[in-house]
């Protein structure tokens, strides 16, 4: 029985409502209760915290075409401010466990593609514009179109591949898995830790954490991601104050001095919604908003549906619900992380890990919203998992969705090969947007070749040639001579 129909099945499942919330959030239809809710939220901050750390350090490490930095403190501030809203947004309007925040990928596109020619400013209206335009796709109704104009065994594809694409994120953040120095002499491209084999506490410390995720799973225990995620935090705290572990990455595991933070929202409002034609031309613009929209447009797509599927919430025909909604809210999303400086917001693919806990509903969106919002005043507390005790979480729900892999018809090769490229592309070329791009380009390719152009959809037509202007840009660049 594949995930998509497991939603009646449910212990309790269709159950009369308990109470107002429950009506709204239609936890108890749903085979959900609020403890698990509960639970999954908690699972879905915890995994997707280190955004807290890591998004100030993207942007702030990065000068614009003046030389300017963002201040990290107030990237901080802004980066927990949009989570929160957005996140809570979602929940309410879109009631599904997906939780938001800014996008790794299109932060590092902000910071080092469209910066260096502008001014932060500058910059970040082109994120506000991007948020406007696929808006204004959704309102439209293209946004939603392309995505039930997907053929079912590539969404069942994206979510498989999103599954491996996320344990390799768990393998590459806990230090298990290292790129090969170029000076290393050698084609291999990456290698068990970080000389080939494992050392120092910290990948211990989430090598035990695996082991322990993956066998509370195996008995079924209730919360099990949780508790592996808060089990691994207290060791990892007290292998820091009692060993010589050296650097942790981008969180050290220790109890702060000071648990409360003053937030400083200096940051919010700083955009200049056209300001970039002033300084590139007109073609350039439109590249680089291209390009944010390609990105966040698919990897959303990707994102919505692998986690609806691993939630068990498509419907007969792989349709997610309340999809106009949640595309809408994401898109804002966007635009709020643009007008506050914080890139661009979008759904976050570790929702999963809620979902392994059993959040099913926008409730548990209540819960990681609230912990982000905590965080503007918490931060030095809410920020003391390190990703060696989260990443864990990341590994247990790629296998989750990995699981999804035997509902494609692998014996039918003009479904199985674009598949097959969606599934493979997203972990190694560390994207989303390029694991669906090349099982688009494949899949209509394919249908050409077997005489059945005419049978596929004309958005699939359009949004294949988008994506080959996608993966094309660089010549396209030169041959227009916009660099």
């Amino acid at each position: 029985m594949s995930r998509t129909q497991q939603v009646e099945d449910r212990p309790g499942a269709g159950r009369p409502p308990a109470n107002g919330v429950d009506r709204f959030f239609r936890i108890s239809a749903r085979g959900s209760t609020v403890g698990r809710e509960v639970r999954g939220g908690f699972a879905t901050f915890f995994t997707m915290a280190y955004i807290l750390v890591l998004n100030p350090i993207v942007l702030s490490g990065a000068e614009d075409k003046f030389g300017e930095r963002l201040d990290s403190v107030q990237l901080v501030t802004a980066t927990a401010l949009v989570a929160a809203v957005m996140t809570i947004v979602m929940g309410i309007g879109g009631n599904l466990p997906l939780a938001l925040a800014a996008g790794l990928g299109l932060n590092a596109v902000v910071a080092f593609q469209i910066a260096p020619l502008m001014s932060w400013d500058d910059a970040m209206g082109l994120v506000v514009l991007e948020g406007l335009l696929i808006c204004v796709l959704v309102m439209t109704g293209l946004r939603e179109a392309v995505m039930h104009a997907i053929p079912q065994p590539l969404k069942q594809a994206i979510s498989v591949g999103i599954g491996l694409f996320i344990a390799f994120i768990g393998f590459v953040d806990a230090g298990f898995v290292t790129r090969v120095p170029d000076a290393a002499g050698t084609t291999v491209p990456v290698q068990l830790g970080g000389t080939g084999t494992l050392s120092g506490w910290p990948v211990l410390v989430f090598c035990l954490g695996v082991l322990l995720t993956i066998g509370l799973l195996a008995r079924k225990v209730r919360g099990a991601i949780l508790i592996g995620i808060v089990t691994m935090t207290a060791v990892a705290i007290v292998v820091d104050e009692l060993a010589d572990v050296g650097s942790w990455g981008l969180t050290t595991p220790r109890v702060p001095d000071d648990v409360v933070a003053s937030p400083d929202f200096g940051l919010l409002g700083d955009f200049s919604l056209f300001g970039a034609f002033g300084q590139v031309s007109a073609i350039t613009v439109v590249l680089l908003v291209f390009t944010l929209i390609l990105s966040d447009f698919f990897d959303t797509m990707g994102t919505v549906v692998g986690v609806s599927a691993e939630a068990g919430l498509l419907d007969e025909e792989g349709r997610v619900p309340n999809l106009g909604r949640v595309l809408l809210i994401d898109g804002a999303a966007a635009v709020a992380g643009g007008a506050s400086s914080a890139s661009s917001a979008t759904s976050y693919i570790e929702s999963a890990a809620g979902v392994g806990e059993e959040a099913r509903t926008g409730f548990a969106n209540l819960v990681t919203g609230g912990l982000f919002a905590c965080a503007l005043f918490l931060t030095p507390l809410l920020t003391i998992v390190p990703m060696q005790a989260a990443a864990p979480a990341l590994v247990a729900v790629g296998f989750l969705m990995m699981t999804q892999v035997k509902n494609i018809d692998w014996d039918r090769y003009e479904v199985a090969l674009p598949a097959f490229l969606t599934i493979a592309v997203m972990p190694f070329t560390y994207s989303i947007t390029n694991g669906i791009g090349a099982g688009f380009l494949a899949y209509v390719t394919i249908q050409a070749v077997l005489g059945r152009a005419k049978e596929i959809h004309w958005l699939l037509w359009g949004t294949a040639a988008l994506f080959l202007v996608y993966f094309a840009i660089d010549p396209l660049e030169q041959l227009l001579g916009v660099r």
